[in-house]
């Protein structure tokens, strides 16, 4: 699974950071392990979000490590990268 983060560039969540979990087509889920769920993935249109370019190796590493991506590990990764964007 290639993993990659992505921006929300409209709607009422502008600005949030998510997980991409899945693409179909032109709609992506997405997931912050807390409001969007990996039962409940966000469906968002390609052209409403924007993909992280440059993820930190620690985080990468972070999500790498386990094989079974759970909420919690979704969670943590995210607020890590929100963290180190805000200093």
């Amino acid at each position: 699974m290639k993993i990659e983060f992505a921006k929300s560039l409209s709607g009422h969540d502008k600005n949030h950071i998510y997980l991409i979990w899945k693409k179909e087509g032109t709609a992506a889920y997405l997931v912050n392990g807390k409001t969007h769920t990996i039962d409940r993935p966000k469906k968002k249109n390609e052209k409403h979000y924007q993909i992280v370019k440059n993820l930190p190796e620690h985080i990468l590493k972070q999500l790498e490590e386990n094989e079974l991506l759970t909420d919690e590990i979704i969670c943590r990764a995210v607020r890590t990268y929100e963290r180190s964007i805000n200093k």
